[in-house]
């Protein structure tokens, strides 16, 4: 039984909206990042950013209460509404013929400790205290948990009725992203959406382990100093995404290692045939098609790497995974990575043209050799997360990556 709730939300103004949306922090090259903050004073990296306005670098907690005194000059400005009514908000992102509709809502961290909420990632303790002490400073939660939910016709055929109608917002943003916002106020749908939900087993993360984990803390900590704690207040819930599994986008990443472990190039091809059948490949830039098939380019050359059943036994989910197989039976046994989240040895790329500058790195010097896997699919998530158990770090890269800002849980 998965809990959804409506919530008043904190959003732009509709003039404003699309100087306001923003993409994730990380994803901003230095450069792109001061011109933002330099021509766009609407934008929410002020926000999230606070130390531009003082030409100084700021971190810890002084940058969390700046943070928050920059959200209270958003709204003092009217850059930044509260809505009267607690909503559910439908939003569609789209580029080229990709597109994801889902809502805005707030999860229960009751359901995320009862495993209604499922995760496939470990996360790191620091982390989380580090978001959770942000969390309770700023006072607000801007950047959603992204799960997902098996595909219900009933819940499809209620969005498909309130995309007929005005959107609250529509704007296209640089890179070429379409943005579509509705409210959704009517009791009756909401009613309707809650009972829908009700009736799911479980919800899956897909991004935001940290995030749904530090609201968790925090949520600890809050009812530990309330003496008057109902499991009503803001801090029980947490924002989230929530979209259907068919409108979810999953990417591989590559791995690069910078040397072979002391090995030569023959010696190490001669350790992968333990558990591959290895061919040369004649024809340019080779990317796999198929699970349990690896592309590997080495010293100008890219090879197939085919795993021998007859040597690797699939014991669980995990053990099925790509990510897992390349790890147990190269990475670690041959190329001496045994921490792949903090190892300097191996790096990861992901997207649409990352086969080409894999081979661009390693002709350049800067790795020894590439591995190419095919994406996991969301069946194989669910099925990790259903065996509580975790996958390899950078497993996945998935699309939608949303906006920051367009929708606010004030905590």
């Amino acid at each position: 039984m998965a809990l959804v709730k409506p919530f008043k939300a904190i959003r732009p103004t509709k003039d404003k909206v699309s100087f306001v949306a923003s993409r994730s922090y990380e994803e901003y090259p230095k450069d792109e990042l001061k011109s933002v903050l330099k021509y766009n004073p609407f934008s929410f990296l002020h926000i999230i950013n606070p130390g531009f306005k003082f030409d100084k670098s700021i971190t810890g907690k002084e940058r969390f209460r700046l943070v928050h005194n920059r959200y209270l000059e958003f709204l003092e400005e009217h850059i930044f509404q509260k809505d009267d009514q607690a909503c559910f908000y439908l939003y569609q992102i789209g580029k080229g013929d990709f597109k994801s509709l889902g809502f805005f809502c707030a999860c229960s961290v009751a359901d995320y400790r009862k495993d209604v909420i499922k995760k496939h990632e470990d996360t790191i303790q620091h982390r989380e205290r580090l978001f959770a002490d942000y969390l309770h400073t700023v006072g607000f939660n801007a950047e959603p948990v992204l799960m997902t939910y098996t595909d219900n016709d009933f819940i499809h055929t209620i969005f498909q009725q309130e995309v007929q109608k005005q959107p609250e917002y529509a704007f296209s943003t640089t890179d070429r992203v379409s943005h579509k916002l509705w409210k959704i106020s009517d009791k009756k749908t909401i009613k309707s959406l809650e009972a829908a939900f009700a009736q799911m087993d479980a919800l899956y993360i897909a991004d935001g382990h940290h995030r749904s984990a530090s609201s968790n803390l925090l949520a600890k900590k809050m009812e530990g100093q309330n003496k008057a704690h109902t499991g009503k207040e803001a801090y029980n819930f947490f924002m989230a995404y929530l979209i259907p599994e068919s409108q979810i986008k999953i990417y591989e990443f590559n791995r690069m290692v910078k040397d072979l472990n002391g090995h030569t190039k023959k010696e190490f091809l001669i350790k992968l045939d333990e558990h591959f059948r290895i061919e040369k490949r004649e024809d340019g830039l080779y990317k796999p098609t198929k699970k349990h098939h690896f592309s590997m380019y080495l010293e100008g050359e890219f090879y197939s790497l085919y795993l021998r059943r007859t040597n690797y036994t699939f014991t669980n989910a995990l053990s099925k995974l790509d990510t897992q197989i390349l790890f147990k039976t190269i990475l670690e046994p041959i190329l001496g990575i045994t921490d792949l989240r903090n190892d300097k040895r191996i790096s990861y790329g992901y997207g649409k043209h990352n086969l080409i500058k894999m081979k661009d790195c390693v002709d350049e010097g800067k790795f020894a050799v590439g591995f190419s896997l095919v994406p996991i699919t969301i069946e194989e998530i669910k099925s990790i997360a259903d065996a509580g158990l975790v996958m390899p770090p950078k497993s996945t890269y998935i699309e939608p990556k949303l906006r920051s800002g367009l929708a606010i849980y004030e905590l």
